[in-house]
């Protein structure tokens, strides 16, 4: 789970190994798991970036592209920037602070896109929002690779998940001061918008969720 404010920062040294003491490695893997679907890609958008790990990932898998990404915590950004720093894919990868809400890219800006825990952080018109912009800036035949929490169907499962969560956003509430208590219908939003999930894998017994989504040109 990621943020839109400037509280995340507060969290940027420690968001790393809090991250593996509640799930291990699997949101990691969640998020590097279909990198490899944009390595054609020329210009890629990655929108709340986070710590730097999947901005270095990314660009190794798409060695010819350039990377914007898009990060509200100037912490978080930091933190990133210096990851990138000195390395092959400085030059390409580019840090933007903004709010992703408000971001107007151009028709046709990029041919990729990456929402990774970040969606999750928004309620419903906030996802719309960011479907309805990313989406008209996107060339035909782009992919969306998204990776977020989500509650299964039943069982205990569900359960899990829905506790799980409760706990996730209260601790984020309390400690960045997020503004939503509750799992937007993200994946919902995409299918309404066009996009089709050609690809996904579950982690966390389903808790968690990494897809890669494309929707027909035109």
């Amino acid at each position: 789970m990621r943020g839109t404010g400037a509280g995340f920062g507060r969290l940027a040294r420690w968001y790393r190994a809090l991250e593996f003491a509640a799930f291990g490695r699997d949101l990691e893997r969640a998020r590097f798991e279909y990198l490899g679907r944009l390595s054609g890609c020329r210009n890629i958008l990655l929108l709340g970036e986070g710590d730097g790990r999947c901005a270095a990932r990314l660009a190794e898998a798409a060695q010819g592209a350039r990377i914007l990404c898009v990060d509200s915590s100037p912490g978080m950004i930091e933190r990133a920037s210096r990851r990138i720093a000195g390395s092959e894919a400085a030059g390409r990868v580019e840090f933007l602070c903004a709010d992703a809400r408000s971001l107007r890219p151009a028709p046709g800006s990029f041919d990729g896109v990456a929402t990774l825990f970040f969606l999750d952080c928004l309620d419903d018109r906030g996802v719309a929002s960011v479907v309805a912009q990313t989406g008209a800036a996107l060339a035909p035949g782009s992919s969306w690779l998204f990776a977020d929490f989500r509650v299964p169907a039943g069982g205990l499962a569900r359960l899990r998940a829905r506790a799980w969560l409760a706990v996730l956003y209260a601790f984020f509430r309390a400690a960045t001061g997020l503004g939503t208590s509750r799992l937007p219908r993200s994946e919902e939003i995409l299918g309404e918008a066009g996009w089709t999930r050609v690809a996904s894998r579950d982690f966390q017994g389903g808790l968690v969720r990494s897809a890669v989504f494309t929707r027909p040109p035109g």
